[in-house]
């Protein structure tokens, strides 16, 4: 049960978004931006970030529904998301997002555990300075959703099935997509 009356149906951030459209705009801007702007690192990879930054979080509505779009955007994308989860070193992903990967739980964690040695092992794997900024950005944003979501209660369900459409709908229609209502997808 939420800690407010947000007197939407509309499961974790969605809810939120309704309730309060005047922030909604800019939180669904900043998704947007760091999610499917552009950049070096493809959608899913992205998307496998910001689940695995919420994941870590215990974020049940965020790691699910962005574990769901990078499902849907990667090449045996449940696969991959449950092998992340499990364990970022065992991930079948490349050794580059395998680092950004940890950069990303660093910042997770706070961010002065983003060390000059987990830089440099990404930028070794090739990762540049432009895809290690938005690593930490992503998370760094991401921490902020999961508080935002987790710290009013939200309704979310603990099935990653019940994500799945909601998963290709933000790969097919991104962040800023006005759905019924008038709110926000997230």
């Amino acid at each position: 049960m939420p800690h407010i009356d947000i007197k939407s149906p509309a499961p974790g951030i969605r809810g939120l978004f309704e309730f309060r459209p005047e922030t909604a705009g800019p939180l669904g801007l900043l998704a947007e931006t760091l999610l499917r702007g552009p950049s070096t690192l493809t959608v899913g990879e992205r998307e496998l970030i910001a689940a695995t930054v919420s994941r870590g979080n215990e974020c049940t509505f965020c790691s699910l529904s962005h574990g769901a779009a990078a499902a849907a955007a990667l090449d045996d994308g449940t696969q991959v998301v449950e092998a992340t989860w499990r364990g970022v070193d065992e991930a079948p992903v490349s050794a580059k997002l395998r680092a950004l990967l940890r950069i990303a739980l660093a910042a997770r964690e706070t961010g002065k555990a983003v060390t000059t040695e987990l830089v440099d092992a990404a930028k070794e794997l090739g990762a540049t300075d432009t895809e290690i900024h938005d690593t930490v950005l992503i998370a760094a944003a991401f921490c902020m959703y999961n508080r935002y979501v987790d710290g009013l209660a939200t309704v979310a369900s603990p099935d990653l099935a019940d994500y799945e459409e909601a998963g290709r709908q933000l790969i097919e229609h991104g962040y800023l997509r006005l759905g019924g209502g008038g709110t926000l997808a997230s």
